[in-house]
């Protein structure tokens, strides 16, 4: 699957811009599939602006480039086969940094704004700034964790009482330190995003969401 038909075509179609819509009046666009009409309507209607300067540098036509993982993971007829994973599993290992003196547990409560926040990385009319705000982990997306936080997603396991049940020994420190860094290093071809590798969060911020799941203060393990 190319990167380019990641993004479907109802996200695609929300995305028009009045050049587009314009542009869209020649194509036939009711027979197109949904990864036809969204590749129309991002490369050639012209209803993006891939030329927009992105945070971690480059422009919005390059994060549609696949990098070696996300290729090695692209579903051919809907089934990843086991060597992509095993590939992908490799990557994953192979760029794991570690903190200066060795994995520890930072400050749980900054790790609750982190896991809460769903800031950083978006571009178009109101592009994130992140010499004023830095980003989010946004884990209650995908995960439950303070058992009494009603608002979170399921695409992820729970997580509530993650510590609690877990311990907080070196190994385990390790692991989720690792599964947060690059999960695809246990998890192959997750949809899980690489916080660490893709730079969306530093050491020190991983350490703060390590601390928020298994500090025995957090509210996760209560």
């Amino acid at each position: 699957m190319q990167a380019r038909t990641l993004i479907t075509a109802a996200l695609a179609s929300c995305l028009w811009s009045a050049s587009a819509v314009a542009d869209a009046g020649n194509a036939d666009y009711t027979a197109m599939s949904p990864e036809e009409l969204a590749n129309y309507l991002i490369f050639e209607a012209k209803g993006f602006k891939l030329d927009m300067k992105t945070q971690e540098g480059g422009t919005v036509r390059d994060r549609l480039n696949q990098d070696e993982l996300q290729a090695a993971c692209s579903a051919v007829g809907g089934k990843i086969s086991d060597e992509a994973r095993a590939k992908a599993n490799e990557l994953g290992r192979s760029n794991i940094e570690y903190p200066e003196g060795g994995i520890k547990l930072g400050d749980w409560e900054k790790g609750n704004e982190l896991a809460r926040s769903g800031y950083g990385f978006r571009v178009g009319h109101k592009t994130d700034d992140h010499s004023k705000r830095k980003p989010g982990g946004n884990c209650y997306a995908c995960h439950q964790l303070d058992p009494d936080e009603i608002a979170y997603g399921t695409l992820g396991p729970s997580l509530k009482g993650y510590g609690k049940m877990r311990g907080t020994g070196e190994a385990m420190l390790k692991y989720t330190y690792d599964v947060i860094y690059n999960p695809h290093a246990y998890f192959p071809c997750t949809h899980m995003p690489r916080f660490g590798a893709n730079g969306f969060l530093t050491k020190e911020q991983i350490s703060d969401i390590l601390a928020y799941l298994l500090d025995p203060e957090s509210p996760v393990n209560k």
